[in-house]
């Protein structure tokens, strides 16, 4: 009976966390489409082939699916620039490579970029206090990578906080007018994108 009752309740479980998918799916189509002020709890329902009322079995509120959506995609993309920052142990080929990940990130997950990034103000102080933090470990991992090409003299840069949100905002001003499919390829920004954060950086 107890074996019972735990596959029971385990099955439950990944129903739930099946529902609960499905509504962020909905809900990144939605706010892609409408921006997150025009997209109502009906029109995710809707496109997740669900009640209204269903939705809130799983989150409380609309913002409550932006924030779960901006968490990952945060969360999604520093792990992009932790991996490429721990690869190269070179200053220059490490920012090529930082900013070109992160750039190619933004390309081939445009639509969650596009919220992640444009939708910030519609978060709650709380939730936008934690993807501020995120944020903030992004911009460090930058600056140590211009403080070390700095110390390794192949770097000269008279701003590093400034350079390096320059840097990302190259990356992340893309997704404001990328569309899947056009003539540039993700891999194409990436090399561009890695190519021109050298330049503006090189001694």
């Amino acid at each position: 009976m107890l074996s019972t009752m735990t596959t029971e309740q385990a099955t439950g479980r990944d129903r739930s966390s099946r529902t609960r998918e499905r509504l962020l799916d909905a809900a990144v189509e939605a706010f892609a489409a409408s921006g997150f002020a025009g997209t109502t709890t009906r029109d995710i329902a809707s496109r997740a082939g669900m009640s209204p009322a269903a939705v809130y079995v799983h989150h409380a509120t609309k913002e409550d699916l932006l924030f779960e959506i901006s968490r990952r995609g945060h969360h999604a993309s520093l792990e992009v620039l932790q991996t490429a920052f721990d690869a190269e142990p070179d200053p220059l080929a490490r920012i090529r490579a930082m900013v070109g990940a992160f750039s190619r990130w933004h390309a081939e997950t445009s639509r969650v970029g596009r919220i992640v990034q444009y939708e910030l103000n519609a978060l709650t102080p709380e939730h936008r206090a934690e993807i501020a933090e995120t944020r903030r470990t992004m911009e460090r991992l930058v600056q140590r990578t211009l403080e070390d090409g700095i110390a390794a003299g192949t770097m000269r840069i008279p701003d590093v906080k400034g350079t390096a949100l320059a840097l990302l905002s190259l990356s992340i001003d893309l997704v404001r007018w990328y569309r899947p499919g056009g003539p540039i390829t993700p891999d194409g920004l990436a090399e561009l994108h890695g190519e021109l954060a050298v330049r503006m950086v090189a001694a």
